[in-house]
């Protein structure tokens, strides 16, 4: 197969939008093996914090900017996610049911206005195959991209707009990532504090939260592609590829230890993703 199909010919005008307009693409089909038992009856994405899946968590953020469009890839246990949004709104208001006719009189409508495309990807497939796999939902235009195991306090309008202002194909978060354990803090060889989870200075990785144009779709050939390696690194290659640079909070959920401190931030009144106001 010739690899040109890689190059970036085709040129993609940006369209003068806000987020109000746009899709978010979440990838919910990992298996989640590092979290052990949580992810042996249920997705990754469904993992709880406070209640509620990380997923609900990662679609709650973006919809305090007005990203209320959705497009769930989903792969492993997958089921399990169509059914809770199935659910959701009889699950998250309030309301009346006669037993005898069945008529449903809600009381007070309080769940989010969101509208949830839930798009099988298959259970085997790579990241990238499975964005291949959504082309028919992300051609209208510039869409935003992230991983359902991931929270930020991230300036989605400024990321969007740093954005707009290159004109490229894609945008990357570029996040600090916390150091793997806590720090020491001394005056000469006294101990005077611990600083816990400081981030890793001079480092900058991938934290997800993209917003990309269709034309990357073009870079990836099949279901067996990783979006992290090779059409993320022909992208970058043909320059059309920029950072979006976040020193802000972000936390991925990769491991029980790392489900844990998100779990005691949201207990703790902590949680620096929590924007929104409670119902």
């Amino acid at each position: 197969m010739k690899r040109n199909i890689f190059k970036y010919k085709k040129e993609y005008a940006i369209r003068d939008i806000t987020v109000n307009y746009m899709k978010a693409v979440i990838l919910c089909g990992g298996l989640g093996t590092r979290l052990a038992e949580e992810t042996d009856n249920i997705p990754k994405p469904m993992v709880e914090i406070g209640g509620k899946p990380i997923l609900w968590h990662i679609m709650k953020y973006y919809s305090n900017f007005g990203v209320n469009d959705f497009v769930i890839a989903l792969g492993y246990k997958g089921e399990l996610i169509k059914d809770f949004f199935h659910k959701y709104h009889i699950l998250n208001n309030d309301f009346a049911i006669n037993t005898k006719s069945g008529k449903v009189s809600e009381h007070r409508e309080i769940s989010e206005e969101w509208n949830v495309n839930l798009v099988d990807t298959g259970l085997e497939t790579m990241t990238g195959g499975r964005i291949k796999r959504l082309g028919r939902w992300l051609q209208d235009g510039t869409f935003m991209l992230t991983y359902a195991d991931g929270v930020s306090n991230i300036n989605i309008n400024e990321l969007l707009k740093r954005h707009k202002a290159h004109g490229k194909l894609a945008t990357v978060t570029a996040v600090r990532p916390p150091a793997r354990y806590g720090e020491m803090v001394f005056e000469g060889d006294k101990v005077v504090k611990f600083s816990e989870k400081p981030k890793a200075k001079d480092i900058w990785i991938n934290g997800g939260y993209f917003v990309l144009e269709p034309g990357v779709l073009d870079y990836i050939e099949g279901d067996a592609m990783s979006w992290e390696r090779e059409p993320l690194e022909r992208i970058s290659k043909d320059g059309q590829l920029f950072a979006y640079r976040h020193d802000g909070f972000w936390q991925n959920m990769d491991n029980v230890r790392e489900l844990r401190y998100l779990r005691e931030l949201w207990a703790g009144g902590n949680a620096a993703w929590k924007v929104w106001r409670e119902e």
